[in-house]
């Protein structure tokens, strides 16, 4: 068996994907790029509003997903320290 590279399910091994929106998303969750000083400024000198205002104008601007793009965000912060993980 082997696992789909998205959302870990299991499925068959001549598969890399279990569906086609989880290639999708893989596709595009690879093509998102967040500029280091863009999580700064996101998480160090906006308010939780202001913060969902700028990510979606972010998304808007580069044609992503909504979904995918904070959590590319939120993944980066985590990676840069601006958030804590949270167990």
């Amino acid at each position: 068996m082997s696992h789909c590279l998205y959302c870990n399910k299991k499925i068959a091994m001549s598969k890399v994907f279990c569906s086609k929106g989880c290639k999708e998303n893989y596709f595009q969750l690879i093509a998102i790029r967040v500029p280091k000083l863009f999580v700064k400024r996101v998480y160090v000198f906006c308010n939780e509003q202001e913060r969902e205002e700028e990510i979606g104008n972010f998304a808007q601007r580069h044609n992503w997903r909504l979904d995918l793009c904070k959590n590319k965000i939120k993944e980066e912060a985590v990676r840069l320290g601006y958030l804590k993980l949270s167990a």
